[in-house]
């Protein structure tokens, strides 16, 4: 792919993540110009300041953030199982950090009062680590692909049966919107919680950089990456760590959202056609920003007042790309 081709279309995501921001922003129940939003920005208060910054530019963020987030945990889950179907919700990993940090939320409210985000977000990294340790003991035992991502949707629906159990029979007043989060939403983000989201994703974004040589040679083999003097073991072991990280930050503050991590990573494939992660890597980052941030605007204003869960919006967007990518896949093997 050539030099000028590559970063055209960067350029074009840049434009395409600042355009959906500022219309995350302005589109709502509310009508507010462009000019109040850029005077909210530059600190000038005015009648939708208060809508602005406790509602939707915090939402927005957070949508951008966590998209982000969960299309590179997908990249790296893709990676670490040499495959494009497998990611955080297929494999069960999400719905795992769903169950601990619902857990967590029902049983330590009552006994420390209101959770903080770090609290939410080692619970939901703590369930990732768990959900994705029981795939990997499955992997060992199944050779087939299609078998193990099986095996993580059934890890997942388990979780999402016991995590709907303990929702339905909650009954602790402090437990604000518990229900609403269970099935996935960027609703009732603060501007706290988008700081903390940032330095998570950020440490994510980071790492996953900082292995991006490694992963390189990864994918062109076992055998090619060790004469490259790669650390295999340590390397499956950091990819583990990001990928949970990144997508318990989405869990954490979002509740799971469905197919953003294997739809994202196969379309800024295609775009790109490559797979080298220095591109990957903040292509997917950016394509995942802009695809979550839509999905929310859509899930919020189409049938408005009534406001749809952010997965129910991904899955008609995401779920058709899973089917190509599979369909592709069976076609090729024979």
């Amino acid at each position: 792919m050539s030099r000028k081709r590559s970063i055209t279309i960067f350029i074009l995501l840049l434009i395409g993540v600042i355009i959906v921001l500022f219309a995350n922003i302005l589109v709502g129940s509310a009508n507010i110009t462009f000019a109040e939003v850029m005077d909210t920005f530059v600190g000038k208060r005015n009648t939708s300041s208060d809508i602005l910054l406790k509602i939707r530019i915090p939402r927005a963020l957070a949508a951008l953030l966590l998209g982000g987030a969960l299309s590179l945990s997908g990249y790296l889950l893709q990676t670490f199982f040499h495959n494009p179907i497998a990611g955080p919700f297929v494999l069960g990993v999400s719905s795992g950090a769903k169950l601990i940090v619902a857990i967590t939320m029902i049983y330590s409210v009552g006994v420390i009062g209101a959770l903080s985000s770090a609290v939410l977000i080692i619970s939901a990294f703590i369930g990732s680590l768990i959900s994705l340790g029981f795939v990997l003991l499955i992997s060992r035992k199944v050779k087939q692909m299609s078998m193990l991502v099986v095996c993580g949707v059934m890890i997942s629906y388990i979780c999402s049966a016991v995590t709907d159990f303990l929702v339905t029979f909650a009954d602790d007043s402090d437990i604000v919107n518990l229900h609403g989060w269970s099935v996935g939403t960027f609703s009732g983000t603060s501007m706290d919680n988008v700081r903390v989201i940032f330095v998570f994703v950020i440490i994510g974004l980071i790492g996953s950089f900082l292995i991006s040589k490694p992963i390189g040679a990864y994918m062109l083999g076992e055998s090619y990456a060790k004469n490259m003097g790669v650390d295999i073991k340590l390397l499956r072991v950091m990819l583990i760590i990001l990928s949970g990280l990144l997508s318990a930050a989405v869990t954490a503050f979002a509740g799971p959202v469905s197919f953003v991590g294997i739809a994202v990573p196969h379309i800024i494939r295609v775009l790109f056609r490559t797979s080298k992660p220095l591109i990957m890597i903040p292509a997917c980052f950016l394509g995942g920003s802009i695809f979550c941030m839509i999905c929310d605007m859509i899930a919020r204003t189409v049938f408005a007042p009534t406001e749809l869960s952010i997965s129910t919006v991904t899955a008609v967007f995401g779920a058709p790309v899973v089917i190509y990518i599979m369909v592709s896949r069976r076609r090729q093997e024979i």
